[in-house]
């Protein structure tokens, strides 16, 4: 097998990975949700292979219920920040005023610490759903820029490019029907790689207290409820609930890098 061809399987092993979460979620309805007091803390069995918690619950279906929510508050948390970071690279190719503007911006979101932005953010904003988006978007966007903008200035120095401004094509001409078209495989890959970290900030924020609401079937509340039970041997309510994070956040991580060599012909051996 050529390289090309591992890495179209290892991404569509991924996609297909990161599809039956999504569609295992929605085909549960409420199982894993509604409390069985009389199954409390089960380890786990062939009726429950990951045990249950201590309301009950079967811990595999909700540990699916956690993923699903986490695929939704990351694909809004990395989708809003792709925005802020287009917009900034956008505002970097108006000008040379303008690129030195977006580019101090820039160097001052990452200079911050990342964590504790992420939790000054979530608590200003009040916690929950909402503010967990807003609060990962706002903080990860500048990596994404930063790369943009340094394909932006390959392509600005492009002979098409400088053919079309000679021509009297106007620089926002220029930026919608050269620049971004241009961008678009770097700009779908870095939203793919951002999908790790937007899952796991959501689900650090959530077991710090600052994330989404104790009712919601989260990885990082259950990983938060099983702190209190660890102590009395029920290992199963915080490996199997991690376990199933990590291998989330790994089909990302291996969908995103296989897009991004696969885009990059000079790094696949055909």
């Amino acid at each position: 097998m050529t390289g090309r061809l591992r890495l179209i399987a290892a991404a569509g092993l991924a996609a297909a990975l990161i599809l039956a979460v999504a569609l295992a979620s929605w085909g549960l309805g409420a199982r894993g949700i509604a409390a069985d007091f009389g199954a409390r803390l089960l380890p786990p069995s062939p009726a429950h292979p990951f045990g249950t918690d201590h309301m009950g619950r079967d811990l595999l279906a909700r540990s699916l219920h956690g993923l699903a929510l986490s695929l939704r508050v990351g694909l809004a948390a990395a989708g809003l920040s792709a925005l802020i970071a287009v917009a900034v690279t956008g505002l970097a190719g108006l000008g040379r005023r303008a690129d030195a503007v977006a580019g101090f911006v820039t160097d001052v979101m990452l200079a911050l610490p990342h964590l504790l932005l992420l939790l000054l953010l979530s608590f200003m904003l009040g916690g929950g759903t909402a503010a967990v988006i807003l609060a990962i978007a706002v903080s990860h966007w500048p990596r994404l820029a930063r790369i943009l903008r340094g394909e932006l200035r390959q392509v600005m120095a492009m002979p098409y490019v400088e053919t079309s401004r000679a021509l009297g094509r106007p620089r926002r001409f220029v930026l919608v029907h050269h620049v971004l078209p241009h961008l678009a495989p770097q700009l779908l890959v870095g939203v793919l790689l951002m999908f790790p970290h937007a899952i796991l900030h959501e689900a650090g924020l959530t077991f710090l207290g600052f994330g989404l609401d104790p009712s919601r079937p989260a990885t990082g509340v259950m990983l938060a409820e099983a702190m209190r039970h660890l102590g009395a041997g029920r290992w199963w309510l915080a490996v199997f609930p991690g376990a199933m994070l990590l291998a989330l956040v790994l089909a990302f991580d291996l969908l995103g890098g296989s897009l991004r060599r696969l885009l990059s012909p000079a790094e696949v051996r055909l």
